[in-house]
């Protein structure tokens, strides 16, 4: 396909914002779509693409149309509130068949080996409890053994922009299916960097969550000690959306883990690429991936180091040249002794490859793989994320038929290390090649990183103002924004009620999201309190009085709250009902957010108008001298407005 050509494709799937989750829920509430009218369009997508070798199995229409039909009385019924209930309603989506959908065979794209589940995997109850409606079942390379997206007796799924090029496996059908607006979003699995690399290679984002945190139960493996769910999507904001849905400890998953959080994004970023990146002789890679570090080191906001890649690379190579490919062989079971031949001929000869490592091998090998672990560590002490280039080159289906094994390898330079060193990573559209075609980068941070990745892609990647992520702009009510609310975690949580600075868009916010605190919602404070604006603060604070009892005042209260244990306050007024906000931080980060508040604050409670009363901030009294009462306002914000 000519230069120009293919350019214009690129711009114009990337452009298509028909599938994404804020456009339908927009036209679901304004009534210009139904659920059944959009599976109907969805179907007529499909159609139109003319890209059968994308599926391997479909939803039947009439049972796609029957439940669209009762979500669509649903909305009829309840109204928007059905949108926070189910925060996927009428969401199309596919999945990687090596994925169990009840009483849909699974394949793993290996016809033999089909088998027909009971139940659907963990990850698809929870997404279509959420709202969301399977279209069907994608092609991946065979047993999701290698990242070209041609290894399978269901054809060769190809690039969405370019069909000469490959379209990256082994999640190659769900990626495609995204990239073509077939589908919203579609699941695929990361053991190497199938969630990432098809991404990269389609120009659409990629999430590899951090492992354990989608469950992997109904999910045929790969190698069941690495492999994770990835999410395949048009924006960050989608893709977060759809990991809290489907997010969560499952005690049915043995590999499931309650994995504490990492907080918010630094305000300035710390980051890292390899000093001596790898393009296998890829000119436009390597120029697209130094325009994107350009442009990163030009901002205000980052610094970018370089560091030596060599542990990274080298844990790499250990996937398929070390005994975690035996891991393939035991996923496989028997049937690859008995039914060998019914198996891609490059995907049996690598498992077949699992059959030279012994038990030996396989101890020295995680002795050698915890030694480039810490050499990496090392590596990224304090560095808050590590850049990489998706994929370091773009082979074309025609490059593989010469090469696959070392073309596959290519492909693997930047992903394979990920999940051996227990990483997450989320892979996002960057600067494009000269071509037009895409040139994704992949942002790498230590387990727990994701909501710290998912906002630095959009801070740094998207044309998306993110800047009330770390409290410097009031515009709170984007939904891309919204959809990067943190997950929920069963660890314990305390929660802290702030009146002023620390609210949402306020200077100190930061403080807040920078440990993973959670926006639980408006509230008030009880009758009993006097709000007022305290003198020679930088930034500006409020300060709250309690009245409750003779009229001296106590140093015990809320940010900026001073405590009056007298039934009048110290100028003689009554007490009034003050606007705040609740916030929800992990137990283990209050400790150090309570050593930032400097004198005269301190820590202390609050009594609201629901009797309950909450942790927060606390002022002294000499905090009081020379303050401004602003109580007939009702809060913070309406001072701010007035002043």
């Amino acid at each position: 396909m000519p230069v120009t050509a293919l350019a214009e494709r690129a711009a114009r799937l990337a452009g298509d914002q028909t599938m994404r989750i804020d456009a339908l829920h927009s036209q679901y509430r304004s009534g210009q779509l139904t659920p059944q009218a959009c599976m109907a369009q969805v179907q007529a997508r499909i159609d139109a693409a003319d890209r059968p070798e994308i599926w391997i199995a479909r939803v039947d229409p009439t049972l796609l149309q029957q439940q669209a039909a009762a979500l669509g009385a649903l909305l009829l019924r309840e109204g928007d509130p059905v949108f926070g209930r189910l925060p996927l309603f009428g969401i199309p989506f596919a999945i990687k068949d090596n994925i169990d959908v009840a009483d849909m065979p699974t394949t793993a794209a290996c016809p033999a080996f089909a088998f027909t589940p009971g139940r659907s995997a963990t990850v698809v109850e929870r997404l279509q409890a959420a709202g969301a409606l399977l279209i069907g079942k994608t092609n991946l390379d065979q047993f999701a053994t290698g990242l070209v997206g041609t290894r399978s007796p269901f054809g060769a799924v190809r690039n969405a922009i370019d069909p000469e090029i490959v379209s990256g496996g082994s999640s190659s059908g769900s990626a495609v299916a995204v990239a073509l607006g077939l589908v919203s979003f579609a699941l695929g699995t990361d053991t190497a960097g199938s969630g990432r690399v098809p991404a990269g290679l389609n120009g659409i984002v990629g999430l590899k969550p951090s492992r354990g945190l989608i469950s992997t139960r109904g999910v045929f493996p790969a190698c069941r000690t690495l492999d994770c769910v990835s999410i395949f999507a048009r924006s960050v904001a989608d893709a977060w959306l759809v990991l809290r849905s489907a997010a969560g400890y499952d005690a049915e998953d043995t590999y499931s883990r309650h994995l504490p959080m990492l907080g918010m994004l630094p305000r300035t970023l710390r980051i890292a690429v390899p000093d001596s990146p790898e393009f296998f002789g890829d000119r436009e890679a390597a120029q697209a991936f130094a325009a994107t570090v350009a442009s990163l080191e030009a901002r205000s906001d980052c610094t970018v180091s370089r560091i030596d890649y060599t542990p990274f690379r080298q844990a790499a190579e250990l996937l398929y040249q070390g005994p975690w490919v035996a891991e393939r062989l035991a996923a496989l079971g028997d049937f690859y002794a008995t039914q060998r031949e019914a198996m891609d001929p490059v995907v049996a000869g690598i498992v077949g490859q699992g059959a030279h490592y012994s038990a030996v091998d396989a101890f020295n090998g995680q002795y050698r793989l915890a030694a480039l672990r810490r050499l990496a560590e090392t590596a990224l002490t304090d560095i808050d994320l590590l850049l990489l280039p998706t994929n370091p080159t773009m082979p074309s289906i025609a490059d593989l038929v010469a090469a696959p094994v070392q073309r596959n390898a290519e492909l693997g330079y930047y992903t394979n290390f990920v999940n051996f060193f227990d990483m997450a990573a989320l892979a996002v559209p960057a600067a494009a090649r000269a071509s037009g075609m895409p040139a994704g980068v992949t942002l790498v941070g230590p387990c727990g990183a994701d909501l710290r990745l998912a906002a630095a892609a959009q801070r740094l990647f998207e044309t998306v103002d993110v800047r009330s992520l770390d409290g410097a702009s009031p515009d709170i009510d984007r939904p891309s924004l919204g959809a990067l609310q943190p997950l929920s975690s069963h660890e314990p949580r305390i929660t802290v009620a702030v009146v002023g600075a620390h609210l949402r868009g306020q200077p100190l916010n930061w403080q807040l999201v920078e440990r993973g605190a959670r926006w639980l919602g408006d509230a008030r404070t009880s009758a009993q309190y006097r709000l007022y604006a305290l003198a020679g603060t930088t930034p500006a604070k409020p300060g709250l009085v309690r009245n409750s009892g003779a009229g001296n005042i106590d140093d015990v209260g809320m940010v900026g709250i001073i405590v009056n244990s007298g039934s009048t306050d110290s100028t003689g007024s009554t007490g009034s009902q003050i606007a705040l906000e609740l916030w929800e931080m992990p137990l283990r980060r209050f400790g150090e957010f309570v050593a930032d508040v400097p004198a005269p604050l301190g820590i202390g409670s609050v009594e609201l108008d629901d009797g309950s009363w909450v942790k927060g901030f606390l002022c002294e009294s000499a905090g009081l001298a020379g303050a401004t009462d602003i109580s007939h306002l009702g809060g913070w914000r309406a001072y701010l407005a007035q002043r």
